[in-house]
Order: structure tokens, then sequence, then C-alpha cells
């Protein structure tokens, strides 16, 4: 692995450079003083990991992320701020280390990001459309489509139910809607997502999905019937 340490202050950066040349297969590729600075060495040099800071001067971190769009490097935020961890595990980072950073949290990022790469690596030998990942604790887990039964939005986590158990997950139903074929799952409610194929049937206003109840809210409604082709 390659990174990028990205901090305004010259005393994070050489802690962070330090702990990184502890690290056998970690290889610290270069220093940003800013989030600018950054984002044009990335354009000339992809890396694969990006150690950032959230408030510098001119562009933040976060505003950095955005502007990388998808093909985005993995990212550890290491900052001073606790106040903005919600809206940075909204984009997706791996993890988000409150400054100062102990070698063993240090540690523990790192094994995050090993098990993103590998994962994101390991998405050319499956077919399209089939599977996600997820971070379930500090596991990164992979869903086969076909077990999942429908999503249930439950304040800042989603919960995804498979015939078996659930998991539940940091982050909103958007994000998940996002990441699911909608030719196999379709919207019935501002907090449920739905498997179209494991609906078993639809009853007083809710469906009957694997022998439970899902609410169907009414500007849904006329959606769910077009695509469940009721006679």
């Amino acid at each position: 692995m390659n990174c990028l340490i990205i901090d305004d202050n010259k005393i994070a950066r050489t802690t962070l450079k330090q702990l990184a040349s502890q690290v056998k297969d970690l290889q610290v590729e270069g220093e940003c003083t800013n989030a600018v600075e950054a984002w044009n060495l990335i354009q000339e040099k992809p890396v694969d990991l990006l150690l950032l800071d959230i408030e510098m001067p001119g562009m933040s971190g976060l505003e950095l992320i955005r502007n990388l769009g998808d093909k985005r490097p993995v990212i550890v935020f290491t900052t001073s701020k606790k106040e903005y961890a919600a809206e940075a595990f909204e984009l997706n980072v791996a993890d988000y280390i409150v400054k100062p950073v102990t070698p063993a949290r240090f540690l523990q990022a790192i094994d995050r990001v090993r098990e993103i790469l590998a994962s994101n690596q390991e998405v050319v030998n499956y077919t399209p459309d089939s599977f996600i990942f997820f971070r379930d604790s500090n596991v990164v887990r992979k869903l086969n489509l076909d077990e999942l039964l429908y999503a249930e939005a439950m304040g800042d986590y989603v919960k995804l139910h498979t015939p078996g158990k659930f998991y539940a997950i940091h982050t909103t139903l958007k994000a998940v809607e996002e990441r699911l074929p909608p030719g196999q799952f379709l919207r019935v409610h501002r907090s449920y997502i739905v498997a179209v194929s494991k609906i078993d049937t639809i009853q007083e206003g809710a469906l009957i999905v694997n022998g439970k109840p899902v609410p169907v809210a009414d500007a849904y409604r006329s959606a769910l019937n077009k695509r469940m082709n009721i006679l």
C-alpha cells in the first residue's frame, strides 16, 4: 500500500510518517500541507490511502473527498475534532481517528484499509450486481444479494435482513439504495427497500417478506403495483 499524508500541522505529519514507517507494507509517497496540493498530486500519481486531516486552510478534508469523486483512495481521517464523525462516515471513509494518534489505533485503522483494498480487488472475480460489501464492526463482509430480503432504516443505521439474521451498518438507506440494482430491489417506504423476488403476499397495506410484514407507503404503492404486474 502507498499513502499520502495531508495535514497542515508539521508535528502531526511527522507523527503519522513515523507510525507508517513501522508498517512493513505501507509506503509514504508524500506529504501535503493542504487539500488543494493533495488534489493536484493525486491527479498525477494515484495512491491507495489518504491519511487526512479535516480542518485545514482553504479546502477542508471533507471537501477534498467530495471533489475526488468515486475513483478515490481509501480514506482514514486523523483529526482533533470529534464533531465531523457522522458526516465523515456518510462518505464511506475507512476510519476516523481522533488525535493524538496512538500506535495501536493507527494499526487498527490500517487493518481496516487492508480489508477494503482486498475486497475491492475481489470484485473482479464476481458477476456485477450479485453482491455487496459492507462493514460489520471491524470486518468487511460480502453479502450475496440473493440472500438479502429487505433493508430497514433505523436512525443512523440500516439493518440488512437475511433469512437467518440481520446486520446493522452505520449508513443511510439512500446510500444502500444506490448500491442495490434497481431491477432486483424496490423502495416501498421511506424506511424500507425490499427484494422484489422475496415478496410472498401483499395484504392490508403491507408486504409479507419471509413471514414478516413490511409497510408500504402510499407514495410508493403505484410503483409497487406496476413492478409486481398485479392483475
